[in-house]
């Protein structure tokens, strides 16, 4: 049993059934340690599981006595995980071996439990609820409005009003903006006839959806429904080629095959479009208690798929100045197969 040590929040929800902004994690062999401030240990102690909660105004120095107490000749740490800072007080004067292990976390957290797939399931429905109610805004009150209120509006009918946290900040782009894929809201307004994408999710017990629906603005047949009709054709052609790549490589996507396999299906049909160039990020992200996990579906990653794995499959097509489609699901393998969520 590997000893290890964390500091990111959810890394150590994963671990601990609880977290906050001010705690380090210690695992050492059967025994888990909880050292946080006084702001937060009554809570801590309401709802940790298998943990002892230390108390302490100095994380780093408890830590310490703790590995000290317990003689602990090897320690696993994330170096994402640490400032040089924290990293550098906590290995000073210490017999304690500090070994990196990159990613550490999120690899063990690769493949879901069946229990984490509902909770993202779940995430994911309350998701698309959001995207519902924003698009029946839109279609009653969304003329003239600007990219700034509309992003206000995203953000209030995702989170219900505040009723759930927002898993990333959305976004929310009009004609040549959406050809920046994380394009940041402008006062530009939305009329009749515009291309409009929207890059949205929400947190259900910490587990996060992401979608993406790029739609023909249409004031009197508003949806993000994904069947779309554009009376602008260059809008038509651009949006079928990336749907067709959105909806293969969800098809054809098995497990047993890698990552890049899966990134392949998609990015060769929009090259072969004519468009590679312009599909310029990977076709996918890992999604869990982090919006951003692993597997990422790109290029260069030859990790083998498996069931249980849930990741988006998000092609795109940008053309600077013009417009951009992104169209995104979150997927779950399942019987070797992918599942929307």
């Amino acid at each position: 049993m590997k000893n290890f040590i964390l500091k990111n929040e959810n890394a150590i929800y994963y671990e601990a059934n609880f977290s906050c902004d001010n705690v380090i994690f210690l695992s050492l062999g059967s025994e888990n340690f909880f050292i946080t401030d006084a702001r937060y240990t009554l809570e801590a102690k309401q709802n940790v599981k298998n943990c002892e909660v230390i108390e302490s105004s100095d994380l780093v120095e408890a830590a310490k006595n703790i590995l000290n107490k317990n003689q602990i000749k090897e320690l696993i740490f994330d170096p994402n995980d640490f400032s040089y800072a924290t990293y550098s007080n906590l290995a000073k004067d210490m017999q304690t071996i500090f070994k990196q292990e990159l990613n550490f976390s999120k690899t063990k957290r690769l493949i879901k439990n069946d229990d984490e797939i509902k909770l993202l399931k779940k995430a994911s429905m309350l998701g698309k609820d959001g995207f519902k109610n924003f698009a029946k805004y839109i279609k009653k009150q969304g003329l003239k409005k600007s990219e700034d209120f509309l992003y206000f509006k995203a953000f209030e009918n995702m989170s219900q009003t505040g009723k759930l946290n927002i898993s990333f900040e959305p976004i929310v782009a009009i004609n040549e903006n959406a050809a920046k894929p994380h394009a940041l809201p402008t006062t530009k307004k939305l009329r009749q006839n515009d291309l409009l994408l929207v890059d949205a999710g929400v947190k259900y017990k910490r587990y996060c959806s992401d979608r993406t629906c790029t739609s023909a603005v249409d004031f009197e047949n508003f949806s993000f429904e994904r069947e779309q009709k554009f009376k602008n054709k260059k809008h038509q052609r651009i949006y079928d080629i990336v749907y067709k790549a959105q909806t293969t490589a969800i098809k054809k996507a098995r497990s047993g095959m890698k990552a890049s396999q899966i990134d392949k299906i998609a990015r060769d049909i929009i090259t072969k479009a004519g468009y590679g160039e312009f599909f310029v990020h990977s076709t996918g992200h890992g999604v869990g208690l982090d919006i951003h996990e692993f597997p990422n579906i790109n290029t260069k990653n030859d990790l083998i798929i498996e069931d249980n794995m849930v990741f988006t499959v998000e092609p795109g097509i940008y053309l600077p100045n013009e417009f951009g489609v992104r169209i995104e699901d979150t997927v779950v393998m399942k019987n070797g197969k992918a599942i929307i969520l």
